[in-house]
């Protein structure tokens, strides 16, 4: 209950990890730096996998599996690629007892496989554009874990397509982009940033990546997505070519794009409380619970009562459970179900049913309604709706709230803290400022205050004047950095 959750005030992480563990979301594994989704947890992220899979259906996308083990020797023929995951690659070097020819990765992510594949099912344009999605396993070996947000094995999908043309396959880059952020903020509730990465943060291989970004409740940003443009790199790599309509031969073109278990720890930063979990209506496993409140003599008249609201409730399709547990009182299955995140509870007690009423309880502030019984269906769906939009709201607000425009090094020390100075403790946020797009002072903003160049904003690139903000020199962008999960 309640008790169990650290106050966000007093220790935001550890805030976070008592939602985790308490809402039973996840657990410790005895691997290190893996973590055991429980039943919650899985429920959640089916919801949010289920949904994206929909949309990727809907803009002509097909699954596929691949294999878990690459071999090594498809890893090295990128050479930007093997670089920049090379830290985190786990090597398989023995298998049935004996010591293996070439030894095998664990999939960091899929492209070389998925590529090598491409080359063989490709051969003229008419097998264009090839448009594929796995949803899998990874493996990234991270040195510092936390649950969802940062594990060494996590669940995601990955895009893999081809295309004919350049165009074609910037068009699907932005086009997956725009799923991405379309499903983030209306079904999970989490505005986001949408851009592009810089050449110091784009994914290893390549061209361009584009990325969305949130802003969590501690000011941090967490990149909830990204959607790659690879040009001809992996292509070349492994020689990936394709009868073009002219009939000469030419490098198809690919995209690569990702969404994973983290966004389960984007919702529950974004809208928890010191309660417990809070969750959009959309991707609550159930978004209704209903506590019945009866004495001995009332029991059964109150439990058929509350049968009955719920089979209404289920016959219009809104996920309910009634939670008819003699072990517990009202009061702890109120702190309870908080504590899981559930919308929206309805209580039901004697004088209620008397008065064919019952009572509605956001989860998100509390407010409570009294209602009609026979317009229970009715009022859970508006409710619903309302809770949907003002969690969209809030976050929104509070995001803008703590959104800044800076013009010198001096102000972006002052917002984030210059930590050889010993002010790392300022109140950050998104600080958006003009860049040169020079790297170096990218990473000198960084070493001195751990904020990152988030991204590019898409939509404030036009019309550009003015100095870098970290060096002076003629901007080229508009650039927002934060501290980063």
């Amino acid at each position: 209950m309640a008790e169990k959750i650290t106050p966000r005030e007093t220790d935001y992480s550890q805030w976070y990890i008592d939602i985790v563990l308490n809402a039973k979301l996840a657990d410790y594994s005895p691997v290190k730096g893996c973590m055991v989704i429980r039943p919650r947890g899985y429920a959640i992220w089916e919801r949010i996998r289920d949904e994206l899979d929909r949309r990727f259906k809907e803009t002509g996308h097909q699954n596929a599996y691949f294999p878990l083990l690459i071999p090594m020797s498809f890893l090295k023929k990128e050479a930007e690629h093997v670089e920049g995951f090379a830290p985190e690659l786990a090597i398989v070097t023995h298998g049935g007892g004996e010591e293996l020819e070439e030894p095998y990765c664990i999939r960091p992510t899929s492209e070389t496989i998925i590529w090598s594949k491409y080359k063989e099912w490709i051969q003229s344009w008419r097998d264009l554009p090839l448009l594929i999605n796995q949803l899998a396993n990874v493996l990234s070996w991270e040195k510092r874990t936390r649950l969802f947000l940062r594990t060494s094995e996590f669940l995601w999908q990955e895009g893999h397509t081809a295309h004919e043309t350049e165009q074609e396959a910037v068009e699907e880059t932005l086009r997956m982009l725009e799923v991405y952020r379309d499903v983030v903020e209306r079904y999970l509730c989490i505005p986001v940033l949408t851009g592009m990465k810089s050449e110091t943060e784009k994914f290893a291989g390549a061209i361009r990546t584009y990325t969305i970004e949130a802003m969590m409740q501690d000011k941090k940003a967490l990149q909830a997505g990204t959607s790659h443009f690879l040009g001809q790199n992996f292509a070349k790599a492994f020689d990936v070519k394709f009868q073009t309509r002219e009939g000469s031969l030419d490098y198809v073109w690919a995209t690569s794009w990702g969404m994973s278990t983290r966004l389960v720890g984007a919702v529950i930063m974004t809208h928890s409380d010191d309660k417990g979990l809070v969750l959009p209506p959309t991707i609550a496993p159930e978004e209704v619970v209903i506590v019945p409140i009866y004495k001995n003599d009332s029991k059964a008249a109150v439990l058929a009562y509350a049968g009955k609201i719920e089979a209404g409730l289920k016959a219009a399709g809104i996920r309910t459970v009634l939670d008819a547990d003699d072990s517990s009182s009202p009061g702890w299955k109120f702190a309870e179900w908080e504590m899981r995140g559930i919308p929206l509870r309805i209580e039901i007690g004697p004088r209620d049913m008397q008065a064919d009423k019952l009572v509605m309880v956001r989860r998100d502030s509390g407010e409570k309604k009294f209602v009609m019984a026979a317009n229970a269906v009715a009022e859970a769906r508006n409710l619903l709706d309302a809770i949907q939009k003002a969690l969209y709201e809030k976050a929104r607000n509070f995001r803008e709230a703590n959104t800044v425009k800076l013009k010198d090094l001096k102000a972006l020390l002052d917002f984030f803290g210059d930590e050889g100075k010993g002010t790392a403790d300022a109140r950050g946020g998104f600080a958006e400022a003009l860049w040169c797009g020079s790297a170096v002072c990218e990473t000198d903003l960084k070493t001195r205050t751990k904020a990152t160049l988030r991204c590019l904003p898409l939509d404030r690139q036009e019309g550009i004047e003015g100095v870098c903000a970290l060096c002076g020199a003629p901007a080229k962008y508009r650039a927002v950095f934060a501290r980063n999960y």
